[in-house]
Protein backbone atom coordinates (compact mmCIF):
# COMPACT_ATOMS: atom_id res chain seq x y z
CA UNK A 1 0.00 0.00 0.00
CA UNK A 2 2.77 2.45 0.91
CA UNK A 3 4.51 1.76 -2.39
CA UNK A 4 1.32 2.48 -4.34
CA UNK A 5 0.84 5.75 -2.43
CA UNK A 6 4.42 6.85 -3.07
CA UNK A 7 4.10 6.01 -6.74
CA UNK A 8 0.91 8.06 -7.05
CA UNK A 9 2.66 10.89 -5.20
CA UNK A 10 5.60 10.70 -7.62
CA UNK A 11 3.32 10.92 -10.66
CA UNK A 12 1.38 13.80 -9.10
CA UNK A 13 4.59 15.67 -8.24
CA UNK A 14 5.80 15.23 -11.81
CA UNK A 15 2.53 16.68 -13.13
CA UNK A 16 2.71 19.64 -10.73
CA UNK A 17 6.31 20.30 -11.77
CA UNK A 18 5.30 20.37 -15.42
CA UNK A 19 2.31 22.64 -14.73
CA UNK A 20 4.63 25.02 -12.86
CA UNK A 21 6.89 25.21 -15.91
CA UNK A 22 3.91 26.08 -18.11
CA UNK A 23 2.58 28.64 -15.63
CA UNK A 24 5.94 30.39 -15.13
CA UNK A 25 6.55 30.62 -18.86
CA UNK A 26 3.09 32.13 -19.41
CA UNK A 27 3.69 34.70 -16.66
CA UNK A 28 7.08 35.57 -18.15
CA UNK A 29 5.50 36.06 -21.58
CA UNK A 30 2.97 38.48 -20.08
CA UNK A 31 5.61 40.44 -18.16
CA UNK A 32 8.13 40.62 -21.02
CA UNK A 33 6.10 40.48 -24.25
CA UNK A 34 8.84 41.96 -26.45
CA UNK A 35 11.42 39.33 -25.45
CA UNK A 36 8.97 36.51 -26.06
CA UNK A 37 8.49 37.68 -29.63
CA UNK A 38 12.19 37.38 -30.51
CA UNK A 39 12.68 34.02 -32.21
CA UNK A 40 15.38 32.21 -34.17
CA UNK A 41 14.83 29.35 -36.63
CA UNK A 42 16.44 25.95 -35.99
CA UNK A 43 18.73 24.94 -38.84
CA UNK A 44 18.59 21.47 -40.37
CA UNK A 45 16.36 19.40 -42.60
CA UNK A 46 13.07 18.54 -40.93
CA UNK A 47 13.46 21.29 -38.32
CA UNK A 48 11.42 23.98 -40.09
CA UNK A 49 8.63 23.70 -37.53
CA UNK A 50 10.95 24.44 -34.57
CA UNK A 51 12.13 27.81 -33.29
CA UNK A 52 14.29 29.00 -30.41
CA UNK A 53 13.07 31.78 -28.12
CA UNK A 54 15.31 33.05 -25.31
CA UNK A 55 16.90 29.63 -24.79
CA UNK A 56 13.57 27.81 -25.01
CA UNK A 57 12.66 25.37 -27.80
CA UNK A 58 9.24 26.08 -29.30
CA UNK A 59 7.06 24.96 -32.21
CA UNK A 60 5.39 27.12 -34.83
CA UNK A 61 2.06 25.28 -34.72
CA UNK A 62 0.39 24.06 -31.48
CA UNK A 63 -1.28 21.28 -33.51
CA UNK A 64 2.05 20.00 -34.88
CA UNK A 65 2.15 16.73 -32.96
CA UNK A 66 -1.50 15.97 -33.68
CA UNK A 67 -0.90 16.30 -37.42
CA UNK A 68 2.66 14.94 -37.50
CA UNK A 69 3.31 12.52 -34.57
CA UNK A 70 6.77 11.77 -35.97
CA UNK A 71 7.79 15.28 -34.86
CA UNK A 72 7.40 14.25 -31.20
CA UNK A 73 10.74 12.43 -30.97
CA UNK A 74 12.35 14.95 -33.32
CA UNK A 75 11.63 17.54 -30.65
CA UNK A 76 14.04 15.82 -28.29
CA UNK A 77 16.61 15.24 -31.02
CA UNK A 78 16.58 18.97 -31.78
CA UNK A 79 16.78 19.71 -28.06
CA UNK A 80 19.91 17.53 -27.75
CA UNK A 81 21.50 19.05 -30.85
CA UNK A 82 20.87 22.73 -30.00
CA UNK A 83 23.40 23.85 -27.39
CA UNK A 84 21.78 27.16 -26.41
CA UNK A 85 18.37 25.57 -25.75
CA UNK A 86 17.81 24.87 -22.05
CA UNK A 87 14.15 23.85 -21.86
CA UNK A 88 10.92 23.24 -23.76
CA UNK A 89 8.20 25.85 -24.20
CA UNK A 90 4.80 25.78 -22.55
CA UNK A 91 3.35 25.28 -26.03
CA UNK A 92 5.36 22.06 -26.47
CA UNK A 93 4.37 20.77 -23.02
CA UNK A 94 0.69 21.31 -23.84
CA UNK A 95 1.06 19.89 -27.35
CA UNK A 96 2.74 16.73 -26.04
CA UNK A 97 -0.03 16.22 -23.51
CA UNK A 98 -2.74 16.75 -26.11
CA UNK A 99 -1.01 14.31 -28.48
CA UNK A 100 -0.64 11.54 -25.90
CA UNK A 101 -3.22 9.39 -27.72
CA UNK A 102 -1.07 9.54 -30.84
CA UNK A 103 1.77 7.80 -29.01
CA UNK A 104 0.34 4.33 -29.52
CA UNK A 105 1.57 0.98 -30.85
CA UNK A 106 1.52 2.25 -34.43
CA UNK A 107 3.62 5.25 -33.43
CA UNK A 108 6.13 3.04 -31.61
CA UNK A 109 6.50 0.75 -34.64
CA UNK A 110 6.98 3.59 -37.14
CA UNK A 111 10.47 3.19 -38.71
CA UNK A 112 10.86 6.98 -38.68
CA UNK A 113 10.37 7.12 -34.92
CA UNK A 114 12.69 4.18 -34.33
CA UNK A 115 15.36 5.91 -36.39
CA UNK A 116 14.88 9.16 -34.44
CA UNK A 117 15.17 7.35 -31.11
CA UNK A 118 18.45 5.77 -32.19
CA UNK A 119 19.71 9.17 -33.36
CA UNK A 120 19.03 10.62 -29.92
CA UNK A 121 20.97 7.76 -28.30
CA UNK A 122 23.93 8.33 -30.60
CA UNK A 123 24.16 12.11 -30.24
CA UNK A 124 27.60 13.29 -29.02
CA UNK A 125 26.03 15.79 -26.60
CA UNK A 126 22.76 16.47 -24.83
CA UNK A 127 21.63 12.85 -24.53
CA UNK A 128 21.19 12.83 -20.75
CA UNK A 129 19.22 16.10 -20.76
CA UNK A 130 17.03 14.85 -23.60
CA UNK A 131 16.17 11.63 -21.77
CA UNK A 132 15.40 13.49 -18.55
CA UNK A 133 12.93 15.64 -20.48
CA UNK A 134 11.47 12.63 -22.26
CA UNK A 135 10.79 11.10 -18.86
CA UNK A 136 9.31 14.27 -17.40
CA UNK A 137 6.89 14.56 -20.32
CA UNK A 138 6.12 10.79 -20.24
CA UNK A 139 7.26 10.43 -23.85
CA UNK A 140 9.96 7.92 -22.87
CA UNK A 141 7.44 5.70 -21.10
CA UNK A 142 5.06 5.86 -24.04
CA UNK A 143 7.81 4.89 -26.47
CA UNK A 144 9.12 2.13 -24.18
CA UNK A 145 6.12 0.58 -22.35
CA UNK A 146 8.51 -1.45 -20.17
CA UNK A 147 10.03 1.80 -18.90
CA UNK A 148 6.61 3.24 -18.09
CA UNK A 149 6.04 0.35 -15.66
CA UNK A 150 8.98 1.38 -13.46
CA UNK A 151 8.35 5.16 -13.40
CA UNK A 152 7.98 6.17 -9.76
CA UNK A 153 8.70 2.66 -8.50
CA UNK A 154 10.40 2.58 -5.11
CA UNK A 155 13.38 0.32 -4.38
CA UNK A 156 13.29 -1.37 -0.98
CA UNK A 157 16.91 -1.98 -0.13
CA UNK A 158 19.74 -0.40 1.85
CA UNK A 159 21.48 1.15 -1.15
CA UNK A 160 19.10 2.73 -3.67
CA UNK A 161 17.76 6.18 -2.78
CA UNK A 162 16.18 6.90 -6.17
CA UNK A 163 13.10 5.47 -7.84
CA UNK A 164 13.92 2.93 -10.56
CA UNK A 165 13.39 5.36 -13.44
CA UNK A 166 15.55 8.05 -11.83
CA UNK A 167 18.26 5.51 -11.01
CA UNK A 168 18.32 4.37 -14.65
CA UNK A 169 18.62 7.96 -15.86
CA UNK A 170 21.39 8.61 -13.31
CA UNK A 171 23.33 5.61 -14.65
CA UNK A 172 22.76 6.85 -18.20
CA UNK A 173 24.04 10.28 -17.14
CA UNK A 174 27.15 8.73 -15.58
CA UNK A 175 27.91 6.82 -18.79
CA UNK A 176 27.55 10.03 -20.77
CA UNK A 177 29.87 11.92 -18.40
CA UNK A 178 32.62 9.40 -19.15
CA UNK A 179 32.39 10.60 -22.77
CA UNK A 180 32.54 14.34 -22.08
CA UNK A 181 35.99 15.93 -22.16
CA UNK A 182 35.10 18.45 -19.45
CA UNK A 183 34.49 15.59 -17.01
CA UNK A 184 37.52 13.40 -17.71
CA UNK A 185 39.11 14.50 -14.42
CA UNK A 186 36.34 12.73 -12.46
CA UNK A 187 37.12 9.19 -13.67
CA UNK A 188 40.12 9.43 -16.01
CA UNK A 189 40.47 5.65 -16.37
CA UNK A 190 36.82 5.24 -17.39
CA UNK A 191 37.06 8.20 -19.76
CA UNK A 192 40.14 6.67 -21.38
CA UNK A 193 38.42 3.30 -21.82
CA UNK A 194 35.23 4.69 -23.31
CA UNK A 195 37.19 6.90 -25.71
CA UNK A 196 38.56 3.75 -27.33
CA UNK A 197 35.35 1.70 -27.03
CA UNK A 198 33.68 0.96 -30.36
CA UNK A 199 30.07 2.20 -30.44
CA UNK A 200 29.96 3.77 -26.96
CA UNK A 201 26.25 4.49 -27.46
CA UNK A 202 25.66 0.79 -26.81
CA UNK A 203 26.52 1.48 -23.17
CA UNK A 204 23.78 4.13 -23.08
CA UNK A 205 21.28 1.50 -24.23
CA UNK A 206 22.60 -0.95 -21.63
CA UNK A 207 22.13 1.70 -18.93
CA UNK A 208 18.57 2.30 -20.12
CA UNK A 209 17.65 -1.39 -19.89
CA UNK A 210 19.77 -2.78 -17.05
CA UNK A 211 17.04 -2.38 -14.37
CA UNK A 212 13.99 -2.03 -16.60
CA UNK A 213 12.44 -5.32 -15.42
CA UNK A 214 12.43 -4.51 -11.71
CA UNK A 215 9.20 -5.04 -9.82
CA UNK A 216 7.92 -7.94 -11.92
CA UNK A 217 8.28 -10.56 -9.23
CA UNK A 218 11.40 -12.31 -10.48
CA UNK A 219 15.08 -11.86 -11.28
CA UNK A 220 15.12 -8.52 -13.10
CA UNK A 221 18.44 -9.38 -14.75
CA UNK A 222 16.86 -12.40 -16.44
CA UNK A 223 13.50 -10.79 -17.19
CA UNK A 224 15.19 -7.75 -18.71
CA UNK A 225 16.95 -9.88 -21.32
CA UNK A 226 13.69 -10.32 -23.27
CA UNK A 227 13.04 -6.56 -23.31
CA UNK A 228 16.60 -5.91 -24.42
CA UNK A 229 16.48 -8.49 -27.20
CA UNK A 230 13.16 -7.14 -28.52
CA UNK A 231 14.47 -3.57 -28.57
CA UNK A 232 17.63 -4.64 -30.41
CA UNK A 233 15.60 -6.53 -33.01
CA UNK A 234 13.10 -3.70 -33.51
CA UNK A 235 15.88 -1.15 -33.97
CA UNK A 236 18.02 -3.17 -36.35
CA UNK A 237 21.06 -3.87 -34.18
CA UNK A 238 23.42 -6.53 -35.50
CA UNK A 239 23.98 -9.91 -33.85
CA UNK A 240 27.21 -8.98 -32.03
CA UNK A 241 25.78 -5.77 -30.56
CA UNK A 242 22.57 -7.54 -29.55
CA UNK A 243 24.51 -10.31 -27.82
CA UNK A 244 26.61 -7.76 -25.91
CA UNK A 245 23.57 -5.79 -24.73
CA UNK A 246 21.61 -8.86 -23.66
CA UNK A 247 24.67 -10.14 -21.78
CA UNK A 248 25.19 -6.78 -20.04
CA UNK A 249 21.58 -6.69 -18.85
CA UNK A 250 21.86 -10.28 -17.62
CA UNK A 251 25.25 -9.87 -15.89
CA UNK A 252 25.29 -6.21 -14.84
CA UNK A 253 25.64 -7.16 -11.15
CA UNK A 254 28.38 -9.73 -11.65
CA UNK A 255 31.50 -7.54 -11.50
CA UNK A 256 30.37 -5.69 -8.39
CA UNK A 257 29.60 -8.97 -6.64
CA UNK A 258 32.97 -10.51 -7.50
CA UNK A 259 34.96 -7.40 -6.58
CA UNK A 260 33.25 -6.84 -3.23
CA UNK A 261 32.41 -10.37 -2.08
CA UNK A 262 35.24 -12.54 -3.37
CA UNK A 263 39.01 -12.52 -3.02
CA UNK A 264 40.22 -11.01 -6.29
CA UNK A 265 43.81 -11.90 -5.41
CA UNK A 266 42.85 -15.57 -5.75
CA UNK A 267 43.91 -16.76 -9.24
CA UNK A 268 40.97 -19.18 -9.39
CA UNK A 269 38.49 -16.37 -8.76
CA UNK A 270 40.04 -14.26 -11.51
CA UNK A 271 40.14 -17.15 -13.97
CA UNK A 272 36.49 -17.98 -13.31
CA UNK A 273 35.48 -14.34 -13.81
CA UNK A 274 37.56 -14.07 -17.00
CA UNK A 275 35.83 -17.18 -18.34
CA UNK A 276 32.42 -15.63 -17.68
CA UNK A 277 33.41 -12.36 -19.38
CA UNK A 278 34.98 -13.97 -22.41
CA UNK A 279 36.80 -11.09 -24.10
CA UNK A 280 38.08 -7.54 -23.63
CA UNK A 281 35.03 -5.87 -25.20
CA UNK A 282 32.64 -7.53 -22.75
CA UNK A 283 34.98 -6.81 -19.82
CA UNK A 284 35.34 -3.11 -20.65
CA UNK A 285 31.61 -2.68 -21.24
CA UNK A 286 30.76 -4.42 -17.96
CA UNK A 287 33.34 -2.39 -16.01
CA UNK A 288 32.05 0.95 -17.34
CA UNK A 289 28.42 -0.01 -16.72
CA UNK A 290 29.27 -1.24 -13.20
CA UNK A 291 31.03 1.99 -12.20
CA UNK A 292 28.14 4.05 -13.59
CA UNK A 293 25.60 1.79 -11.87
CA UNK A 294 27.20 1.91 -8.41
CA UNK A 295 27.61 5.68 -8.65
CA UNK A 296 23.96 6.03 -9.67
CA UNK A 297 22.68 4.09 -6.66
CA UNK A 298 23.22 6.72 -3.97
CA UNK A 299 25.68 9.58 -3.35
CA UNK A 300 26.87 7.68 -0.25
CA UNK A 301 27.41 4.24 -1.81
CA UNK A 302 30.36 5.00 -4.07
CA UNK A 303 33.78 5.47 -2.54
CA UNK A 304 37.40 5.32 -3.65
CA UNK A 305 37.88 1.88 -2.12
CA UNK A 306 35.12 0.34 -4.24
CA UNK A 307 36.58 2.10 -7.24
CA UNK A 308 39.97 0.56 -6.54
CA UNK A 309 38.49 -2.94 -6.16
CA UNK A 310 36.68 -2.69 -9.49
CA UNK A 311 39.71 -1.26 -11.30
CA UNK A 312 42.01 -3.92 -9.82
CA UNK A 313 39.60 -6.65 -10.95
CA UNK A 314 39.43 -5.12 -14.42
CA UNK A 315 43.20 -4.94 -14.80
CA UNK A 316 43.96 -8.45 -13.52
CA UNK A 317 41.16 -9.95 -15.63
CA UNK A 318 42.41 -8.12 -18.70
CA UNK A 319 45.83 -9.70 -18.21
CA UNK A 320 44.25 -13.16 -18.03
CA UNK A 321 42.19 -12.49 -21.16
CA UNK A 322 45.39 -11.39 -22.87
CA UNK A 323 46.92 -14.80 -22.29
CA UNK A 324 48.78 -14.15 -19.06
CA UNK A 325 48.50 -17.04 -16.62
CA UNK A 326 48.27 -16.11 -12.93
CA UNK A 327 51.65 -17.07 -11.49
CA UNK A 328 51.76 -16.88 -7.71
CA UNK A 329 55.55 -17.25 -7.57
CA UNK A 330 56.32 -14.35 -9.89
CA UNK A 331 53.65 -12.17 -8.27
CA UNK A 332 55.06 -12.96 -4.83
CA UNK A 333 58.57 -12.02 -5.94
CA UNK A 334 57.31 -8.80 -7.53
CA UNK A 335 55.40 -7.69 -4.42
CA UNK A 336 58.35 -8.41 -2.17
CA UNK A 337 60.87 -6.62 -4.38
CA UNK A 338 58.67 -3.53 -4.68
CA UNK A 339 58.19 -3.56 -0.91
CA UNK A 340 61.94 -3.80 -0.32
CA UNK A 341 62.49 -0.79 -2.58
CA UNK A 342 60.03 1.28 -0.55
CA UNK A 343 61.55 0.18 2.76
CA UNK A 344 65.02 1.23 1.61
CA UNK A 345 63.67 4.76 1.29
CA UNK A 346 63.26 4.66 5.09
CA UNK A 347 66.83 3.37 5.53
CA UNK A 348 65.58 -0.03 6.67
CA UNK A 349 67.94 -2.79 5.61
CA UNK A 350 66.64 -6.05 4.17
CA UNK A 351 68.00 -8.13 7.04
CA UNK A 352 66.10 -6.04 9.61
CA UNK A 353 62.71 -7.47 8.71
CA UNK A 354 63.60 -10.98 7.57
CA UNK A 355 62.43 -12.40 10.89
CA UNK A 356 59.00 -10.77 10.42
CA UNK A 357 58.62 -11.88 6.81
CA UNK A 358 59.47 -15.46 7.76
CA UNK A 359 56.35 -15.49 9.92
CA UNK A 360 54.09 -14.35 7.05
CA UNK A 361 52.73 -16.84 4.55
CA UNK A 362 52.45 -16.49 0.78
CA UNK A 363 48.78 -15.47 0.98
CA UNK A 364 49.70 -12.33 2.92
CA UNK A 365 52.11 -11.09 0.25
CA UNK A 366 49.68 -11.89 -2.57
CA UNK A 367 46.70 -10.15 -0.97
CA UNK A 368 48.52 -6.95 -0.04
CA UNK A 369 50.06 -4.49 -2.46
CA UNK A 370 53.64 -3.32 -2.07
CA UNK A 371 52.74 -0.04 -0.36
CA UNK A 372 50.72 -1.82 2.33
CA UNK A 373 53.40 -4.46 2.89
CA UNK A 374 56.02 -1.74 3.34
CA UNK A 375 53.78 0.23 5.73
CA UNK A 376 53.07 -2.81 7.91
CA UNK A 377 56.70 -3.91 7.87
CA UNK A 378 57.93 -0.48 9.01
CA UNK A 379 55.77 -0.64 12.12
CA UNK A 380 56.24 -4.31 12.98
CA UNK A 381 59.74 -5.42 11.97
CA UNK A 382 61.20 -4.76 15.44
CA UNK A 383 58.10 -5.95 17.34
CA UNK A 384 57.67 -9.46 15.95
CA UNK A 385 57.08 -11.03 19.38
CA UNK A 386 55.40 -8.06 21.04
CA UNK A 387 53.60 -8.84 24.29
CA UNK A 388 51.24 -5.87 23.92
CA UNK A 389 48.79 -5.14 21.11
CA UNK A 390 50.10 -2.95 18.33
CA UNK A 391 47.59 -0.72 16.55
CA UNK A 392 48.59 1.58 13.72
CA UNK A 393 46.44 3.83 11.55
CA UNK A 394 46.88 6.21 8.68
CA UNK A 395 44.73 8.16 6.29
CA UNK A 396 43.59 5.74 3.63
CA UNK A 397 45.89 5.76 0.59
CA UNK A 398 42.92 5.10 -1.73
CA UNK A 399 40.58 7.88 -0.71
CA UNK A 400 38.63 9.06 2.31
CA UNK A 401 38.71 7.16 5.59
CA UNK A 402 41.38 5.35 7.56
CA UNK A 403 43.45 2.25 7.13
CA UNK A 404 44.00 0.44 10.43
CA UNK A 405 46.30 -2.47 11.27
CA UNK A 406 46.03 -4.59 14.41
CA UNK A 407 48.87 -6.91 15.44
CA UNK A 408 48.37 -9.00 18.57
CA UNK A 409 48.69 -12.52 19.92
CA UNK A 410 45.69 -14.34 18.47
CA UNK A 411 42.78 -14.73 20.85
CA UNK A 412 39.15 -15.84 20.86
CA UNK A 413 36.60 -13.55 19.13
CA UNK A 414 39.30 -11.00 18.32
CA UNK A 415 37.97 -10.07 14.88
CA UNK A 416 34.37 -9.86 16.12
CA UNK A 417 35.37 -7.57 19.00
CA UNK A 418 37.25 -5.21 16.70
CA UNK A 419 34.32 -5.03 14.29
CA UNK A 420 31.91 -4.46 17.18
CA UNK A 421 34.06 -1.56 18.35
CA UNK A 422 33.92 0.10 14.94
CA UNK A 423 30.16 -0.42 14.80
CA UNK A 424 29.59 1.11 18.25
CA UNK A 425 31.53 4.21 17.28
CA UNK A 426 29.69 4.78 14.01
CA UNK A 427 32.33 3.56 11.56
CA UNK A 428 31.65 1.69 8.35
CA UNK A 429 34.03 -1.11 7.37
CA UNK A 430 34.79 -1.14 3.65
CA UNK A 431 37.35 -3.90 3.73
CA UNK A 432 38.75 -6.31 6.32
CA UNK A 433 41.61 -8.76 5.86
CA UNK A 434 42.52 -11.43 8.39
CA UNK A 435 46.01 -12.93 8.59
CA UNK A 436 47.47 -15.30 11.14
CA UNK A 437 51.24 -15.52 11.30
CA UNK A 438 53.12 -18.78 11.59
CA UNK A 439 53.89 -18.07 15.24
CA UNK A 440 50.27 -17.41 16.25
CA UNK A 441 49.83 -13.66 15.91
CA UNK A 442 46.81 -12.00 14.29
CA UNK A 443 47.60 -9.34 11.70
CA UNK A 444 44.26 -7.82 10.70
CA UNK A 445 43.83 -4.78 8.47
CA UNK A 446 40.74 -2.62 7.99
CA UNK A 447 39.58 0.18 5.70
CA UNK A 448 37.01 2.24 7.60
CA UNK A 449 35.09 5.47 7.22
CA UNK A 450 32.65 7.35 9.38
CA UNK A 451 31.39 10.69 10.62
CA UNK A 452 33.91 10.65 13.47
CA UNK A 453 36.85 10.94 11.13
CA UNK A 454 38.62 14.25 10.78
CA UNK A 455 40.49 14.91 7.55
CA UNK A 456 43.27 16.89 9.16
CA UNK A 457 44.85 17.47 12.53
CA UNK A 458 45.88 13.99 13.56
CA UNK A 459 42.79 13.25 15.70
CA UNK A 460 42.86 9.67 14.40
CA UNK A 461 45.60 9.03 16.98
CA UNK A 462 42.83 9.01 19.60
CA UNK A 463 41.18 6.22 17.67
CA UNK A 464 44.40 4.16 17.75
CA UNK A 465 44.61 4.44 21.53
CA UNK A 466 40.94 3.54 21.98
CA UNK A 467 41.17 0.45 19.78
CA UNK A 468 44.30 -0.68 21.61
CA UNK A 469 42.49 -0.25 24.91
CA UNK A 470 39.53 -2.34 23.68
CA UNK A 471 41.88 -5.15 22.68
Amino acid sequence: ASEAIMRRYYWAAKAVNQLNDVLLQNIEALLFPQESKTTHPIAGAGNECFIERQGVLDITNPQLFQKHPEKILRTFLVFAQTKNVKSLSATIFRALYNARQKMDSKWRKDPVNRSLFMQILKEPEGVSRAFQLMNRTSVLGRYLPAFRKIVGQMQHDLFHVYTVDQHILMVLRNIRRFMVVEHTHEFPFCSSLIAHFEKPWLLVIAALFHDIAKGRGGDHSELGKADMRKFAKDHGLDKADTELLVWLVSEHLKMSQVAQKQDITDPDVVKAFAKQVGDERHLTALYLLTVADVRGTSPKVWNAWKGKLLEDLYRVTLRVLGGAKPDASSELAQHQEESRAKLRLYAIEDAAYENLWKQLDVAFFLRQDAADIAWLTRHLFNKVDSSVPIVRARLSPVGEGLQIAVYVKDQEDLFARICAYFERHGFSIWDARIHTTKHGYALDTFQISGSNLVDEGGSYRDLIQLVEFEL
